[in-house]
C-alpha cells in the first residue's frame, strides 16, 4: 500500500477512534447501563461512551451550570422537561423506561405485613433517597403520604443521596429500604441470599417513567444521537426489562 494512503488510512482510524459521546445517568440506571452501552459498541466500536452517575437533581444542576453533557438519562420526566422547557435540551424528553418501587430488607424480615412493617418496634432505620434530587426518595414519601405513614416513621428515615446509596444504606445501616427494583440486578444484590422484598404498590406513587433528552453539548455530535435512538432499540428495550424496568412496545 502507498505510504500516502497508509497514512490516510491510520488519520481516519485514528478520527473514529476519537470520537465519544458522555452520558448523565440517574443512579438507579447504573446496573442496566453497562450492558447498553456493551451493546451499543457492538454497533458502534469506534465510539467511546463516556458514564457519569449520580442523583437526577444533582446532575440536572450540574448541566445547568454547563457541565458537558451529551444526553441525560433522568429517573423521571419531569426533570427533563424542565431542562427542555428552560432551553437546557435540544430534544422533548421521551421516556425509555419504567420503574419500580420495593421495599427491601437484608434481614429477612417478614414482609407480607407490607407498609404497616414500617411501624414495627424492631424497625429502627428506614433507607430512602433524598426526595429533593431523586425521584425514587420522591416516590418513596408519596407512597408514605398515602399510607398515613409518613408521621408515625419520620424519625425512622434515613437520607440517601441518590437510589444507588439508599441501596448501600439498606445493606449497611438500616432494616429496611426502599430503593428501584433495578438495583436488585446488581452483583452485591445477587450475593443476600436472606433478603426478602416485595414490590410498593403502584397506586400509591406517580408513575416513575424515565426519560431521556439530547443536551445542547451533542448539538453537533452524531454519536450522541446514534446512543440516544439506540436507547429506542427493541435491543436496548430488551435490556432494560432484564433488569426490572416496563417498556412500551
Amino acid at each position: 500500500m502507498p505510504i500516502k494512503y497508509l497514512v490516510l488510512l491510520v488519520l481516519f482510524l485514528t478520527s473514529l477512534q476519537a470520537k465519544s459521546v458522555t452520558i448523565a445517568v440517574a443512579a438507579n440506571v447504573s446496573y442496566a447501563i453497562n450492558s447498553i452501552k456493551d451493546a451499543f459498541n457492538k454497533e458502534y466500536p469506534y465510539t467511546k461512551v463516556n458514564i457519569i452517575l449520580g442523583s437526577t437533581g444533582k446532575l440536572v444542576a450540574l448541566i445547568k451550570n454547563g457541565a458537558p453533557y451529551d444526553i441525560l438519562m433522568a429517573a423521571d420526566m419531569h426533570y427533563p422537561t424542565a431542562l427542555y422547557k428552560d432551553g437546557f435540551a435540544l430534544t422533548k424528553p421521551k421516556v425509555y423506561a419504567r420503574g419500580s418501587l420495593i421495599l427491601f430488607s437484608k434481614e429477612g424480615l417478614d414482609l407480607s405485613k407490607g407498609l404497616s412493617l414500617l411501624n414495627d418496634s424492631k424497625v429502627k432505620k428506614i433507607a430512602i433517597a433524598n426526595p429533593k434530587t431523586a425521584p425514587y426518595g420522591k416516590a418513596t414519601i408519596e407512597a408514605l403520604k398515602k399510607s398515613q405513614l409518613l408521621k408515625v416513621v419520620q424519625k425512622k428515615l434515613i437520607y440517601a443521596q441518590s437510589a444507588s446509596q439508599a441501596v448501600t444504606y439498606s445493606l449497611k445501616v438500616a432494616n429496611l429500604g426502599f430503593i428501584p427494583k433495578s438495583t436488585l440486578y446488581s452483583p452485591l444484590m445477587q450475593k443476600q441470599k436472606e433478603a426478602k422484598w416485595i414490590e410498593v404498590d403502584p397506586t400509591l406513587y406517580t408513575p416513575i417513567e424515565q426519560g431521556a433528552t439530547l443536551l445542547p453539548h451533542a448539538k453537533s455530535s452524531s454519536e450522541a444521537k446514534k446512543f440516544y435512538d439506540f436507547l429506542y432499540s427493541k435491543e436496548a428495550k430488551a435490556i432494560f426489562q432484564k433488569y426490572g424496568y416496563s417498556v412500551d412496545e
